[in-house]
């Protein structure tokens, strides 16, 4: 019995890691979400922002993204702006929209120092 719920357990275990890894590889799913709810501020390409001060998001990296706005639906992280908006996306939500703009071009990457 006990094998029995160990084997379980591991079954649960291993299907909960690949149902995050599947959310992580439904980029379209991504880019729709932030089409329409990141671009207006943070620019379509995730670049161009509205305001010099809104962060650029193409090029970061997933999990940075993924934790902010997960701080931001939580309130652990504060902007009135933003926890208003991450309050709305689902867990796959911010998984997609994370990966997408990780995907993305960006001038975030490092150049070499002359």
């Amino acid at each position: 019995m006990n094998n029995y719920l160990r084997s379980g357990f591991f079954i649960l275990l291993i299907s909960g890691l690949f149902s995050n890894f599947a959310f992580a590889l439904d980029l379209n799913a991504g880019k729709e979400k932030a089409e329409g709810v990141c671009a207006g501020c943070h620019g379509k390409d995730g670049i161009t922002a509205i305001l010099p001060s809104y962060p650029i998001l193409a090029g970061q990296h997933q999990d940075y993204l993924s934790q902010a706005l997960h701080d931001y639906k939580s309130g652990a992280r504060k902007n009135a702006v933003m926890s208003g908006i991450a309050s709305t996306l689902t867990n796959e939500d911010i998984t997609n929209i994370s990966a997408y703009f990780s995907t993305m071009p960006s001038p975030l990457h490092l150049k070499i120092r002359q």
